[in-house]
């Protein structure tokens, strides 16, 4: 027989479980012993005044007009160097990764008159604050530049 086994064997076992019972039984007492010698009482709770709350000041948004004159001068960026020839009537997307706003640009026709160039075209906005169609027309300015002549909501 192993020493573990002679160990148990030879009656320390009671010496051993004696010791448990003890533990367990102390282990149970203290808390059962605090709770009947006046501890937590709701009649004695107080309300405690020391914590202080409060909501935090939240930072200024950038006003909504804001992103659509973001977005809208990425529509004209994406109007004004479109290959109108190539895409064959296809509609055109746009993405601002300012706003995370996107949507396609549709109905996109080049106009000339007097030497003036223009673009007009519809448009769609996503956002997170919903979905909006726009119509608008961009022209050829002096060096080169384009310039947003027109941009409503329909």
């Amino acid at each position: 027989m192993s020493r573990i086994a002679q160990a148990f064997d030879s009656g320390q076992w009671s010496v051993i479980a004696s010791a448990s019972a003890k533990a367990a039984l102390l282990t149970l007492a203290l808390p059962l012993g605090a709770c009947g010698a006046g501890g937590f009482s709701l009649e004695k709770a107080e309300v405690d005044r020391s914590i202080i709350t409060s909501s935090a000041p939240s930072s200024p948004a950038q006003p909504a007009s804001s992103d659509k004159d973001s977005d809208q001068t990425t529509i004209g960026n994406a109007v004004s160097s479109a290959d109108i020839q190539e895409l064959g009537g296809q509609a055109v997307p746009w993405a601002n990764a300012g706003t995370g706003s996107r949507g396609a640009i549709t109905e996109l026709v080049e106009l000339k008159d007097g030497g003036l160039t223009c673009r007009r075209f519809n448009a769609t906005r996503e956002s997170f604050d919903g979905v909006a169609m726009y119509q608008g027309e961009l022209c050829m300015a002096g060096a080169g530049g384009w310039r947003m002549q027109e941009f409503k909501a329909l």
